[in-house]
């Protein structure tokens, strides 16, 4: 089931929120940035939520750490801002340090995009016209996100047609807590990834792809960001999904301390930006009223590797209107 509310309003736009229901297990999602803003999943300590997010709207511009976007067009960092396609350099927005993340300073997760329900399909798809230029890129590009709720899995395909060569690479941003507050530091992850990207003090990848073992980054066998980074250095750093990986098998297994609930997470995407938000520090409420604080939330980005756009030897990101922009997530939160 799937109902539509109005939900604030941002320069004159209406924001809506859409929730598909299903059973036990709600999903509400926002036409602003595709924003996953509560999903409700039951457990042995009752329902909780497993996403961050905020209960009212106002909170979301100036509070928001891309929770639960869509991120682009380009997601992650861009060196410099700066990349070359077909001989022509473009220079784009630099909001990061040094560097262009996330598509810029507006992106597609600050727009507000159309939006259809599909009640056969107890899903929502999400609409937007990306015009030529848009936070420097080329090309127009037409987005199409559509969430579908079935049982306890969400998931998530998302579009990008352009009308010309040019880069895309989207991520989804929810930020995951499976015991509905507090830190994520005991929750037991497992990542198909035997290999990482290092990056330099700017957080840009340096061009190498080295082995996760004797890193903080190795998740190969079920273990936790505590006892892989005692030190609390924090992680946010672009995971290797393993090539030879079945399919049929998730690419990420989360398990949480304080609940039963698990977290399988299938994708499409070469690479896993796994960030387990170190200096979170949010100084309004979230969900009902909750604190986040310090790793308070997880985030496993299903995309290309970052700097893809200065890394020909990398997986491309570069789309046509031939060869669109595909992205197949699939994610499953459930008791154990």
């Amino acid at each position: 089931m799937c109902k539509i509310e109005a939900f604030g309003n941002l320069n004159g736009q209406e924001v809506k929120e859409v929730t598909l229901d299903d059973g036990d297990v709600s999903v509400s999602i926002l036409n602003y940035g595709c924003v996953v803003r509560d999903w409700r999943v039951p457990s042995n300590v009752g329902e909780i939520p497993v996403v961050l997010g905020f209960d009212t709207f106002e909170h979301y511009p100036p509070h928001s750490k891309s929770f639960g976007v869509v991120a682009g067009r380009v997601a992650n960092r861009t060196a410099k801002g700066r990349f070359t396609l077909d001989g022509k350099t473009y220079q784009l927005p630099i909001n990061n340090g040094v560097n262009h993340l996330h598509g810029g300073n507006v992106g597609l997760s600050r727009r507000i995009w159309d939006c259809e329900l599909d009640d056969a399909e107890n899903a929502v798809h999400l609409l937007y016209h990306s015009p030529d230029g848009e936070e420097g890129y080329p090309g127009t590009v037409d987005f199409r996100v559509t969430y579908k709720l079935s049982g306890t899995t969400l998931s998530v395909e998302m579009v990008g047609v352009p009308d010309r060569p040019t880069p895309v690479n989207l991520a989804q941003h929810n930020y995951y807590n499976l015991n509905g507050s507090g830190d994520v530091l005991g929750h037991r992850v497992q990542i198909a990834a035997d290999q990482y990207t290092p990056t330099d003090e700017t957080q840009i990848p340096t061009g190498e792809i080295a082995p996760v073992a004797g890193t903080r980054f190795d998740f190969r066998m079920e273990t936790t960001c505590a006892a892989n980074d005692p030190e609390n250095l924090g992680i946010d750093h672009n995971l290797v999904l393993n090539t030879d990986r079945n399919l049929v098998d998730p690419a990420a297994v989360v398990r949480a301390d304080k609940t039963d609930l698990v977290m399988k997470i299938w994708t499409s995407e070469p690479g896993l930006q796994m960030f387990n938000a170190p200096t979170l520090d949010i100084p309004v409420p979230g969900i009902g009223g909750r604190k986040y604080g310090n790793f308070g939330g997880l985030c496993l980005e299903a995309q290309h590797f970052p700097d893809s756009l200065n890394r020909p030897e990398w997986p491309s990101i570069i789309c046509t209107p031939e060869a669109p922009y595909y992205q197949k997530l699939i994610i499953d939160i459930a008791p154990a």
